[in-house]
């Protein structure tokens, strides 16, 4: 007999999704509100609630109004944040079952017992007044490097076919954090502080633009790349300084970027420069917003999806001209060339 209506509730309480997170930000930025977001992706409003308060950062409009946007990437990245705290914390239980761990080191060491065998036999006596973790978790102690005993010296183990663990934890570092970086930096009080980022074409091999733009004055220089690659960006910035002559060692002060791969190499450059190099946190674009902004301007020229070694050098250099030249209100409606010259000049 078949069944017409099927009687299966979905889960609730289901966490949003990566791509989720992407529907909410383009379904935000045409104006729907958080009950409309929820018809459209079939979510509780209240979850959609929540999820653009996560998200939303504070962001100074070109009216210097103070306004509210929400990232997909902002709330992705709180979000595995807040994941990585839930749970049963392991370090106060590791510190609470210390005693507890030093006798398990020793019998494993010692008298060769295994881990199941450890806690096996301390809940069965009974006397311990401390927390004694299950198997599992000495086992997970073990394989993450917490304890002096190494899966070599468990005799079973090493006949065993384990699965290799992997750490979550973000580790690539490519330089000093962003939240070393000077007071005057943020506050854009002097001249020489830059934000760099790639902009590319098609998602294959090919041709990537250079971008840099100073957070005072909003001059953008804009360079084309044969690759993204962190050799191709070296040469590019070599380039770039050796066209400013001596002028480049106060022009050009701080550089902050991103941690992609074409910046690996970023932080060696600039020390041989005397420039000091920052990297923003993971996932966080609006810390390099001046330069994300530019980059928007950028695509009214060169739109995604074409290929970068397709556009005439014509093209990206009436681009770059184009935004160096446009009046802006937050500068007094001066352009950022005539920013960037007066003061080039009063540093000078």
């Amino acid at each position: 007999m078949a069944h017409t209506d099927s009687s299966t509730v979905e889960r609730k309480n289901k966490h949003l999704t990566q791509t989720e997170r992407g529907e909410i930000q383009g379904l935000h930025k045409q104006g729907l509100g958080p009950r409309a977001i929820a018809r459209e992706l079939g979510r509780p409003a209240s979850t959609i609630k929540r999820e653009l308060d996560r998200g939303s950062v504070e962001q100074l409009g070109s009216n210097l109004k103070v306004t509210r946007k929400y990232f997909a990437d902002t709330s992705q990245c709180v979000y595995e944040t807040n994941r990585q705290n839930c749970g049963r914390k392991r370090r106060w239980l590791m510190e609470a079952a210390s005693p507890f761990l030093g006798w398990a080191v020793k019998k494993m060491l010692q008298e060769k017992w295994s881990p199941d065998v450890c806690v096996g036999r301390a809940r069965a006596q009974g006397d311990w007044e401390v927390p004694i973790p299950c198997t599992r978790t000495l086992y997970t102690y073990i394989d993450d490097g917490l304890l002096d005993v190494k899966n070599i010296d468990l005799h079973l183990k090493v006949r065993r076919s384990t699965k290799k663990r992997r750490s979550r934890q973000h580790k690539k570092v490519l330089g000093p954090s962003i939240e070393e970086r000077e007071s005057d930096v943020d506050t854009r009080g002097t001249v020489g502080h830059w934000e760099i980022d790639t902009v590319r074409g098609k998602r294959t091999k090919g041709q990537a633009l250079l971008t840099l733009t100073e957070r005072s004055t909003r001059k953008e220089i804009v360079r084309r790349l044969s690759e993204p690659t962190a050799e191709a960006v070296n040469a590019a910035l070599t380039d770039l300084f050796k066209g400013y002559g001596h002028q480049a060692p106060s022009i050009f002060q701080t550089i902050t970027a991103d941690n992609g791969g074409e910046f690996s190499d970023l932080h060696d450059w600039c020390q041989h420069q005397n420039v000091r190099a920052y990297f923003a946190h993971p996932y966080a674009s609006f810390e390099r917003g001046t330069n994300e902004r530019h980059n928007e301007l950028l695509r009214r020229f060169i739109p995604k999806g074409k290929a970068i070694q397709e556009i005439p050098d014509e093209t990206i250099e009436r681009a770059e001209a184009w935004t160096n030249e446009l009046p802006r209100k937050i500068l007094g409606y001066q352009t950022p060339d005539e920013a960037f010259e007066a003061a080039i000049q009063g540093a000078g």
